[in-house]
């Protein structure tokens, strides 16, 4: 008999995630890894940062020749360095459109913009509490804005190109755990905060907040009066649009993630089941790039759990961790994953790559939900 191969889907690769026990990632940081970022120019150097106020910059590329080898840090702002943060760093990232610098925010109410060359603070912006997290758009022209979120109730914009402070979005009533870009539409902004809601602005404007994203999408009748209007019934500390921006993700203190239509703010009712979070910070959340279905991946106590995004389902939990896991990130040039842990550890998970699967001729194989046929 003749035999057909059959392609996997980009999907496939996903599930086949493990860790890879060839690849190690440089042990630095003395304490917990808060935050992972990987830049988009080249898809080869990543930063971190630590409960121990230390930045890393790695090299992700393997130039050893053989399938063993470890990403090495190239340079580090350690505790030897008079720029180093003094608290945790809560967030790490590259500047979207030059690998020549990055920026990052901590625990000593400092945000920094740093030389990648140089290592040295180009600007440092102060605010008058802890920084749990900030976001520059992946996408803006017409604005240089780095979004910020404190221990304050108010969301600061802060432009890069004149170092000032130059707005504040008024709105939430507690700490603001977690701002996000629209990767799809520049001038919007999602912010989460511990008042349990999560806020969608246009900054062009300023009256307010577009909309609240309402958990019960506006039936009254299945909401007690203190939950009118909100997005979880805890601290919302995770946010995430997908690549396309259509949806965005929360995740709560409730144990529950939500998938919303981000034009209009409808929750989805897409249902995850418990999705065990306890984390008094910003939870790191991140979805899968090239893929179809798409994937998004969520710290789960020592795991990092899988799920399909539009259905729910809990495909695999990542396991490799020796403690908590707080943040993680898509690789989407090889549809691989990193995270970082509490155990002070960087993990690579990286598909498996398995023989194609061969089908007599005259029958069809169902892979993914799509029929392929015979030739």
């Amino acid at each position: 008999p003749r035999y057909i191969f059959v392609a996997r889907p980009t999907g496939s690769r996903v599930l086949n995630l493990e860790l890879n026990h060839d690849r190690d990632v440089d042990r630095i940081h003395s304490n917990g890894v808060n935050t992972i970022d990987i830049e988009v120019i080249e898809g080869r150097y990543m930063l971190s940062g630590g409960a121990d106020g230390v930045i890393v910059v790695y090299d992700l590329e393997n130039n050893s020749g053989k399938p063993q080898y470890t990403c090495k840090a190239v340079c580090t702002v350690g505790r030897s360095s008079r720029y180093v943060h003094r608290f945790s760093v809560e967030t790490v990232q590259w500047y979207p459109h030059d690998t020549g610098m990055f920026v990052s925010s901590s625990f000593d109410k400092t945000m920094k913009v740093w030389d990648t060359e140089t290592l040295k603070p180009a600007e440092v912006f102060q605010f008058e509490g802890n920084v749990y997290c900030h976001h520059m758009s992946p996408i803006a022209r017409k604005h240089s804005l780095i979004a910020v979120g404190t221990k304050d109730q108010k969301v600061q914009l802060c432009d890069l190109k004149s170092g000032s402070r130059i707005q504040v979005l008024q709105g939430h009533r507690g700490e603001v755990l977690s701002v996000r870009w629209s990767p799809r539409y520049e001038h919007i902004l999602a912010t989460a905060s511990t008042d349990s809601r999560v806020l969608v602005w246009d900054v062009r404007r300023a009256s307010g907040s577009l909309f609240s994203l309402d958990q019960h999408n506006g039936d009254k009748s299945k909401a007690s009066s203190e939950a009118v209007n909100t997005a979880h019934n805890g601290r919302v500390n995770g946010l995430c649009f997908t690549v396309d921006g259509l949806y965005l993700l929360t995740t709560g203190t409730d144990d529950r993630m939500r998938l919303w239509n981000s034009a209009n703010g409808k929750n989805t009712l897409v249902n995850y089941g418990k999705v065990s979070n306890e984390s008094r910070k910003g939870l790191k959340i991140t979805v899968s790039r090239s893929c179809s279905p798409e994937f998004v991946f969520v710290p789960c106590g020592s795991s990092v759990a899988v799920y399909t995004l539009h259905t729910g389902e809990l495909v695999t939990m990542l396991r490799g961790h020796y403690n908590n896991v707080d943040c993680c990130q898509f690789h989407p040039d090889y549809q691989e994953l990193y995270s970082g842990g509490k155990d002070c550890n960087i993990l690579a998970w990286v598909p498996v790559v398995r023989p194609p699967d061969v089908e007599e001729e005259g029958t069809a194989a169902k892979v993914g939900g799509c029929t392929a046929g015979t030739i």
